[in-house]
């Protein structure tokens, strides 16, 4: 057990390389890869049962105590990540069904991969669960909407086959591992440490079947895609941490805001795009799963050297300097 659990540690750790590596090669040789299309909403279930088992009612408890980061930090989410998507979809005049798959990704709740990178990046890992959890419940009902609000231009959009695509590949498999880590936590406390390394594989071969079927593309679009995932996950990034900035919020929680609102949870846009879009239009959810899990480790790491209780104390003297003393008026 020890040893799955060591490797279920380095996956983890070099989760963007494997991601990276795995790309190129059903790139290169896209044949072995092919047959797995059609199990990528089973993977991916597969990895939400996962993050069912991972969650206790005690993450949700920060909802009804501190309610407020959690909400800013949802409607930051589902406000900036679409709205960014829709306008850079113009601004760089994709092609319909790409256009539709960014906004799709700007549209799908935040990713699991986040909690970590909150983790590493010093913030509150708890209002980080909270988001991802709450966004996650929403999707069933905010992503199809939106996505026919903004994506039904470029491309049809059926809101209730959508609805009930994520109940199926999202909530089923959350409540069912919620509810087998409620009832049966001593079996769940035993095999929990082989559960991210599930996870990662399965991301993986979901990563590794739409790159097979999209290698001409990759070809023809890979670029104008790579530049579009790179900007809507830096806008996410960085007006997600303002937005925190400008309601108060302390430095933990412009962290976890920060990172919750810019990293997607890109698995379910390439389910979903794979079965209600098209193959093409999975490919900005592609390259998100690739570099949400380049920029979230670069990002934790540079915050990781400076500890959130550093940077308040900076700004709070800052803040003192500014203000004049008596003797000086």
């Amino acid at each position: 057990m020890k040893f799955i659990e060591s490797l279920s540690l380095f996956a983890g750790k070099y989760f963007a390389f494997f991601v990276v590596g795995i790309a190129v090669i059903a790139f290169l040789v896209p044949e072995p890869f092919l047959g797995f299309g059609s199990y990528i909403a089973i993977l991916l279930g597969v990895v939400m049962f996962g993050m069912g088992l991972t969650l206790k009612p005690v993450d949700f408890k920060i909802v009804a105590s501190k309610p407020l980061p959690v909400f800013v930090g949802v409607c930051a989410q589902f406000v900036i990540m679409p709205l960014v998507a829709f306008a850079l979809a113009y601004i760089l005049q994709l092609p319909a069904e790409l256009a539709a798959g960014l906004i799709l990704l700007g549209c799908v709740p935040g990713g699991t991969a986040s909690n970590v990178m909150v983790y590493l990046a010093k913030g509150n890992v708890a209002l980080s669960v909270a988001m991802t959890s709450l966004s996650t419940l929403l999707a069933p009902l905010v992503t199809p909407l939106l996505l026919l609000l903004l994506a039904g231009q470029w491309m049809p959009v059926d809101p209730v086959a959508m609805f009930t695509s994520i109940i199926q590949v999202i909530i089923l498999p959350i409540t069912i591992g919620f509810l087998i880590g409620k009832f049966f936590p001593k079996t769940v406390e035993k095999c929990i440490s082989i559960v991210p390394l599930i996870s990662v594989l399965a991301i993986l071969i979901i990563v590794s079947a739409v790159t097979a079927a999209n290698g001409e593309n990759v070809v023809s679009a890979g670029f104008i895609v790579f530049v579009a995932v790179f900007l809507h996950n830096g806008f996410g990034l960085l007006l997600g941490y303002f937005t925190a900035v400008m309601l108060g919020l302390n430095e933990n929680d412009r962290r976890a805001i920060s990172i919750e609102v810019g990293m997607q949870n890109s698995g379910l846009g390439v389910a979903l795009a794979t079965a209600h879009f098209s193959p093409l239009a999975a490919l900005p959810s592609v390259w998100g799963a690739i570099w949400h899990n380049i920029s979230g480790p670069i990002l934790a790491t540079i915050w990781s050297k400076r500890p959130a209780n550093e940077v308040r104390a900076e700004t709070g003297a800052k803040k003192q300097k500014a203000v004049p003393t008596a003797g000086k008026l």
